[in-house]
């Protein structure tokens, strides 16, 4: 049963980086979510066989606290049916961070997920450059490439997200088709954040790479300076790669941060503020962004913060606080390359959740989730923990064992 489990565990990490190119509509949902609905019950059935729940760390309280207040939200909402499908949708999404704790057991089943998430990364990155290939888009002149049913900055972000993860395989994989996959995807998830002109997911990307040097030079500190030339020159040749419109839009990046409108999104904010100023303490319910700051349907608040605040009101936003200072807090129990690209997803999940509303993608609470585990699974099992997660060397040549006299 536990194979099973942490198997759907682990397809269900690798479902979660391109989940909306993939949905077979009500009522299933898209891939993730029917994984995930799979996993529930599994998950469930392994506790009951087991006979004991696991102990709860303060994320996962916090989590469940987050997700009740926004059940009661229901009470005094704004719109009762934006609400109610909120409700339905932050428990599929939330329920990650409990699932994680409770299946995964062993250091091995880490490295699974993030092997799993790292190549689901590369099944969002091969699907946003076949839309650049495809004829359709050669024929408008598109600028934007993006996998089929995903937004460009979403699809930025979870490539994003996938750098430092891929790093971390890289330096402490032994097997090297899987560090040949994970330094592969390196170029090819570059290329896919280029080509999706996101301004916002192309700045993490920035920050995600530089990381990522930083992890690779303190496995390999002789070749610190070779990692980050590599870096310079392969972004030089990517970008031979995307069409001019596409850079032209990125170079606009200084502008929009020095006098532009953030794409309208300074508007939005404004909307949403003053909205939050209606119902500062408790929000206008879950899901009811939109509707509270007068925006169209299609809208979204593009900001996690100004998202929580609007929704859920400074108590909700106190919550979430909570949750990502217990999460940073969690991770300074882990060490060496692990603690390293850990710390640069959060700090890349950080810088994306302030021009998009992240708090609703899975991707937020698997990470979340995959986070705290590694806190606890580094405070258990030290010893295997480090195994796994140290510098690899393999081409190290081992000494010969000499006979004693």
């Amino acid at each position: 049963m536990r194979i099973m489990t942490v198997g759907l565990m682990t397809l269900f990490a690798f479902a979660v980086p391109w989940e909306y190119s993939l949905d077979l509509g009500e009522p299933f949902g898209n891939v993730a979510r029917i994984v995930g609905l799979l996993l529930l019950p599994a998950a469930v059935f392994s506790v009951l066989m087991r006979r004991e729940v696991r102990r709860p760390g303060p994320v996962q309280w916090l989590v469940l606290a987050l997700y009740l207040y926004f059940a009661l939200s229901y009470l005094w909402t704004v719109d009762q049916e934006a609400t109610l499908a909120k409700i339905r949708s932050y428990f599929q999404v939330m329920m990650a961070v409990w699932l994680i704790w409770e299946v995964a057991e062993t250091a091995e089943d880490l490295r699974g997920m993030l092997r799993a998430f790292v190549a689901g990364c590369w099944v969002l990155a091969a699907l946003t450059f076949a839309a650049f290939t495809s004829a359709s888009a050669v024929a408008v002149g598109q600028i934007r490439f993006v996998a089929s049913g995903q937004d460009p900055n979403d699809v930025a972000r979870f490539l994003d997200l996938g750098f430092p993860l891929a790093a971390l395989l890289f330096v402490t994989e032994k097997r090297w088709t899987v560090r040949l996959a994970a330094i592969g995807y390196v170029p090819a998830g570059l290329l896919s954040v280029l080509l999706t002109a996101s301004r916002g997911g192309f700045s993490a990307a920035v920050a995600a790479l530089f990381g990522s040097a930083v992890l690779l030079a303190m496995a390999r500190p002789r070749a610190a300076s070779a990692v980050f030339v590599a870096l310079a020159v392969m972004l030089g040749a990517l970008w031979l790669f995307v069409p001019a419109g596409t850079l032209d839009r990125l170079a606009t990046i200084p502008q929009e941060v020095g006098s532009g409108d953030w794409n309208d999104r300074l508007n939005i904010w404004d909307a949403g503020w003053h909205a939050f100023r209606q119902s500062p303490w408790w929000g206008s319910g879950a899901g009811t962004f939109t509707t509270a700051a007068g925006l169209s349907p299609g809208d979204t608040a593009h900001n996690t913060v100004m998202a929580v605040l609007v929704t859920g009101g400074l108590l909700g936003t106190a919550i979430l606080a909570a949750i990502v200072t217990s999460v940073s807090w969690a991770l300074g129990k882990t060490e060496g390359l692990l603690r390293v690209a850990l710390v640069t997803t959060l700090a890349v999940w950080s810088l994306t959740s302030m021009v998009g509303s992240v708090e609703e993608n899975r991707a937020t609470w698997l990470l979340f989730g995959v986070m705290v585990l590694a806190a606890r699974l580094s405070a258990e099992r030290p010893e295997a923990v480090t195994a796994i997660f140290s510098r690899r060397e393999p081409h190290a040549i081992r000494a010969p064992a000499h006979a004693g006299g």
